[in-house]
Protein backbone atom coordinates (compact mmCIF):
# COMPACT_ATOMS: atom_id res chain seq x y z
CA UNK A 1 0.00 0.00 0.00
CA UNK A 2 2.82 2.42 0.84
CA UNK A 3 4.53 1.60 -2.44
CA UNK A 4 1.33 2.25 -4.41
CA UNK A 5 0.82 5.54 -2.56
CA UNK A 6 4.39 6.69 -3.24
CA UNK A 7 4.13 5.90 -6.95
CA UNK A 8 0.72 7.59 -7.15
CA UNK A 9 2.06 10.74 -5.50
CA UNK A 10 4.98 10.79 -7.96
CA UNK A 11 2.59 10.40 -10.92
CA UNK A 12 0.32 13.19 -9.64
CA UNK A 13 3.28 15.45 -8.96
CA UNK A 14 4.63 14.92 -12.49
CA UNK A 15 1.17 15.54 -13.95
CA UNK A 16 1.11 18.86 -12.11
CA UNK A 17 4.61 19.71 -13.37
CA UNK A 18 3.76 18.85 -16.98
CA UNK A 19 0.54 20.88 -16.77
CA UNK A 20 2.25 23.91 -15.28
CA UNK A 21 5.09 23.64 -17.81
CA UNK A 22 2.53 23.67 -20.61
CA UNK A 23 0.65 26.66 -19.20
CA UNK A 24 3.82 28.68 -18.63
CA UNK A 25 5.44 27.88 -21.99
CA UNK A 26 2.33 28.20 -24.14
CA UNK A 27 1.24 31.21 -22.12
CA UNK A 28 4.56 32.94 -22.75
CA UNK A 29 4.46 32.37 -26.50
CA UNK A 30 0.80 33.35 -26.63
CA UNK A 31 1.78 36.60 -24.90
CA UNK A 32 4.63 37.01 -27.38
CA UNK A 33 2.14 36.54 -30.22
CA UNK A 34 -0.11 39.24 -28.81
CA UNK A 35 2.91 41.51 -28.44
CA UNK A 36 4.35 40.87 -31.91
CA UNK A 37 1.12 40.28 -33.83
CA UNK A 38 -1.71 42.03 -31.97
CA UNK A 39 -5.13 40.60 -32.64
CA UNK A 40 -3.99 37.35 -34.27
CA UNK A 41 -5.77 35.23 -31.67
CA UNK A 42 -8.74 37.56 -31.06
CA UNK A 43 -11.21 35.46 -33.07
CA UNK A 44 -9.81 32.16 -31.83
CA UNK A 45 -10.83 32.32 -28.17
CA UNK A 46 -13.29 29.35 -28.35
CA UNK A 47 -10.62 27.33 -30.16
CA UNK A 48 -8.00 28.28 -27.56
CA UNK A 49 -10.29 27.19 -24.72
CA UNK A 50 -10.67 23.80 -26.43
CA UNK A 51 -6.90 23.54 -26.99
CA UNK A 52 -6.21 24.21 -23.31
CA UNK A 53 -8.78 21.65 -22.21
CA UNK A 54 -7.41 18.87 -24.44
CA UNK A 55 -3.83 19.83 -23.51
CA UNK A 56 -4.49 19.50 -19.79
CA UNK A 57 -5.95 16.05 -20.42
CA UNK A 58 -2.73 15.26 -22.30
CA UNK A 59 -0.67 16.61 -19.39
CA UNK A 60 -2.16 13.92 -17.15
CA UNK A 61 -1.48 11.22 -19.74
CA UNK A 62 2.13 12.40 -20.14
CA UNK A 63 2.60 12.88 -16.42
CA UNK A 64 1.51 9.45 -15.19
CA UNK A 65 4.14 7.26 -16.93
CA UNK A 66 6.78 9.93 -16.42
CA UNK A 67 6.01 10.06 -12.71
CA UNK A 68 6.19 6.27 -12.40
CA UNK A 69 9.53 6.14 -14.19
CA UNK A 70 10.85 9.09 -12.15
CA UNK A 71 9.95 7.28 -8.94
CA UNK A 72 11.74 4.17 -10.15
CA UNK A 73 14.83 6.15 -11.12
CA UNK A 74 15.05 7.82 -7.69
CA UNK A 75 14.20 4.79 -5.57
CA UNK A 76 15.13 1.68 -7.53
CA UNK A 77 17.61 2.87 -10.14
CA UNK A 78 15.89 0.96 -12.90
CA UNK A 79 16.59 3.44 -15.74
CA UNK A 80 19.73 4.39 -17.64
CA UNK A 81 19.57 8.03 -16.52
CA UNK A 82 22.85 8.83 -14.78
CA UNK A 83 24.20 11.76 -12.75
CA UNK A 84 27.96 11.13 -12.83
CA UNK A 85 29.30 13.20 -15.76
CA UNK A 86 32.43 11.05 -15.85
CA UNK A 87 30.56 7.79 -16.37
CA UNK A 88 30.78 8.14 -20.15
CA UNK A 89 33.20 10.04 -22.45
CA UNK A 90 32.42 13.69 -23.13
CA UNK A 91 31.68 12.91 -26.80
CA UNK A 92 28.83 10.68 -25.67
CA UNK A 93 26.86 13.64 -24.27
CA UNK A 94 25.91 15.25 -27.62
CA UNK A 95 25.55 11.78 -29.15
CA UNK A 96 22.97 10.75 -26.56
CA UNK A 97 21.11 14.05 -27.01
CA UNK A 98 20.93 13.54 -30.77
CA UNK A 99 19.92 9.88 -30.35
CA UNK A 100 16.97 10.82 -28.16
CA UNK A 101 15.84 13.58 -30.51
CA UNK A 102 16.23 11.44 -33.63
CA UNK A 103 14.47 8.41 -32.18
CA UNK A 104 11.68 10.58 -30.79
CA UNK A 105 11.35 12.24 -34.19
CA UNK A 106 11.27 8.82 -35.89
CA UNK A 107 8.53 7.55 -33.60
CA UNK A 108 6.55 10.76 -34.04
CA UNK A 109 6.85 10.70 -37.84
CA UNK A 110 5.55 7.16 -38.26
CA UNK A 111 2.80 7.38 -35.65
CA UNK A 112 1.77 10.76 -37.10
CA UNK A 113 1.45 9.18 -40.54
CA UNK A 114 -0.59 6.37 -38.99
CA UNK A 115 -2.95 8.88 -37.38
CA UNK A 116 -3.57 10.39 -40.81
CA UNK A 117 -4.90 7.11 -42.16
CA UNK A 118 -8.67 6.80 -42.51
CA UNK A 119 -10.20 5.60 -39.28
CA UNK A 120 -7.30 6.66 -37.09
CA UNK A 121 -7.73 10.27 -38.13
CA UNK A 122 -11.44 10.35 -37.31
CA UNK A 123 -10.87 8.40 -34.09
CA UNK A 124 -8.14 10.57 -32.62
CA UNK A 125 -6.06 12.94 -34.74
CA UNK A 126 -9.00 15.08 -35.85
CA UNK A 127 -8.89 16.68 -32.40
CA UNK A 128 -5.48 18.20 -33.13
CA UNK A 129 -6.55 19.38 -36.57
CA UNK A 130 -9.51 21.24 -35.12
CA UNK A 131 -6.90 23.94 -34.51
CA UNK A 132 -7.27 25.95 -37.72
CA UNK A 133 -4.98 27.80 -37.64
CA UNK A 134 -3.00 26.39 -34.70
CA UNK A 135 -2.07 28.66 -31.82
CA UNK A 136 0.62 28.58 -29.14
CA UNK A 137 -1.85 26.64 -26.99
CA UNK A 138 -2.22 23.77 -29.50
CA UNK A 139 1.07 21.90 -29.01
CA UNK A 140 -0.45 19.31 -26.63
CA UNK A 141 -4.04 19.46 -27.89
CA UNK A 142 -4.45 15.72 -28.52
CA UNK A 143 -7.11 13.10 -28.17
CA UNK A 144 -6.13 10.76 -25.28
CA UNK A 145 -5.30 7.93 -27.73
CA UNK A 146 -2.80 10.14 -29.54
CA UNK A 147 -1.48 11.52 -26.26
CA UNK A 148 -0.71 7.97 -25.08
CA UNK A 149 1.31 7.33 -28.25
CA UNK A 150 3.45 10.37 -27.48
CA UNK A 151 3.67 9.87 -23.73
CA UNK A 152 5.47 6.52 -23.87
CA UNK A 153 8.48 7.54 -26.00
CA UNK A 154 10.84 9.19 -23.50
CA UNK A 155 9.91 6.80 -20.63
CA UNK A 156 10.85 3.88 -22.91
CA UNK A 157 14.08 5.48 -24.14
CA UNK A 158 15.42 6.02 -20.62
CA UNK A 159 15.40 2.24 -20.17
CA UNK A 160 17.26 1.67 -23.44
CA UNK A 161 19.81 4.47 -23.91
CA UNK A 162 22.00 5.95 -21.15
CA UNK A 163 21.64 9.72 -20.82
CA UNK A 164 22.88 12.25 -18.29
CA UNK A 165 20.07 13.84 -16.32
CA UNK A 166 21.03 17.32 -17.59
CA UNK A 167 20.83 16.16 -21.22
CA UNK A 168 17.44 14.59 -20.52
CA UNK A 169 16.28 17.97 -19.23
CA UNK A 170 17.52 19.55 -22.48
CA UNK A 171 15.58 16.97 -24.51
CA UNK A 172 12.40 17.89 -22.62
CA UNK A 173 13.13 21.60 -23.07
CA UNK A 174 13.60 21.22 -26.83
CA UNK A 175 10.48 19.08 -27.08
CA UNK A 176 8.42 21.69 -25.24
CA UNK A 177 9.71 24.78 -27.03
CA UNK A 178 9.62 23.31 -30.54
CA UNK A 179 6.17 21.87 -29.94
CA UNK A 180 4.84 25.30 -29.01
CA UNK A 181 6.72 27.48 -31.50
CA UNK A 182 5.83 25.20 -34.41
CA UNK A 183 2.13 25.80 -33.70
CA UNK A 184 2.02 29.56 -33.11
CA UNK A 185 0.47 30.33 -36.50
CA UNK A 186 3.35 32.64 -37.42
CA UNK A 187 7.09 32.32 -37.84
CA UNK A 188 9.19 33.79 -35.05
CA UNK A 189 12.52 32.87 -36.66
CA UNK A 190 14.09 35.08 -39.37
CA UNK A 191 13.91 34.21 -43.05
CA UNK A 192 17.66 33.59 -43.30
CA UNK A 193 17.33 30.77 -40.75
CA UNK A 194 14.10 29.28 -42.11
CA UNK A 195 15.31 29.29 -45.72
CA UNK A 196 18.96 28.57 -44.92
CA UNK A 197 20.84 25.33 -44.20
CA UNK A 198 19.32 24.96 -40.72
CA UNK A 199 15.79 25.45 -42.04
CA UNK A 200 16.35 22.79 -44.68
CA UNK A 201 16.88 20.24 -41.94
CA UNK A 202 14.91 21.51 -38.96
CA UNK A 203 11.18 22.05 -38.59
CA UNK A 204 9.83 25.49 -37.76
CA UNK A 205 6.33 26.96 -37.84
CA UNK A 206 6.59 27.73 -41.56
CA UNK A 207 7.10 24.02 -42.27
CA UNK A 208 4.51 22.70 -39.83
CA UNK A 209 1.89 25.25 -40.86
CA UNK A 210 1.91 23.58 -44.29
CA UNK A 211 0.88 20.34 -42.60
CA UNK A 212 -2.06 21.98 -40.86
CA UNK A 213 -3.25 23.65 -44.04
CA UNK A 214 -2.76 20.66 -46.39
CA UNK A 215 -3.77 17.91 -43.90
CA UNK A 216 -0.94 15.75 -45.26
CA UNK A 217 2.84 15.70 -45.51
CA UNK A 218 5.35 17.43 -43.24
CA UNK A 219 4.82 14.83 -40.52
CA UNK A 220 8.07 15.31 -38.58
CA UNK A 221 8.58 16.78 -35.13
CA UNK A 222 12.16 18.11 -35.04
CA UNK A 223 13.77 17.18 -38.35
CA UNK A 224 12.74 17.05 -42.00
CA UNK A 225 14.79 13.86 -42.49
CA UNK A 226 11.98 11.29 -42.69
CA UNK A 227 9.75 13.59 -44.73
CA UNK A 228 12.53 13.96 -47.29
CA UNK A 229 13.46 10.26 -47.30
CA UNK A 230 9.82 9.18 -47.69
CA UNK A 231 8.79 11.88 -50.16
CA UNK A 232 6.32 13.56 -47.81
CA UNK A 233 8.11 16.90 -47.46
CA UNK A 234 5.77 19.54 -48.89
CA UNK A 235 8.25 22.34 -48.37
CA UNK A 236 7.49 25.53 -46.48
CA UNK A 237 4.11 27.11 -45.96
CA UNK A 238 3.15 30.39 -47.51
CA UNK A 239 1.58 32.29 -44.64
CA UNK A 240 4.28 34.87 -45.26
CA UNK A 241 5.07 36.20 -41.83
CA UNK A 242 8.69 35.40 -41.06
CA UNK A 243 10.57 37.84 -38.86
CA UNK A 244 12.33 39.40 -41.87
CA UNK A 245 9.03 39.94 -43.66
CA UNK A 246 7.49 41.52 -40.58
CA UNK A 247 10.45 43.86 -40.22
CA UNK A 248 9.73 45.22 -43.71
CA UNK A 249 6.20 45.75 -42.55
Amino acid sequence: MELFLAITISALAMTFIVGVRYLITSGFFAWLTEHKRPGQYDELKPQISREIRWSLYSAAIYGIPTGIVAWGWQNVGWTNVYTDMGLYPIWYLPLSLFAYLFLHDTWFYWTHRLFHRRGWFELAHAVHHESRPPTAWAAMSFHPIEAISGAVVIPILVFLIPIHVSLLAIVLLIMTIMGVTNHMGWEMFPRWLVNGPLGKGLITATHHEKHHSAYRGNYGLYFRFWDKVCGTDLGLGTFGNTADQRSRG
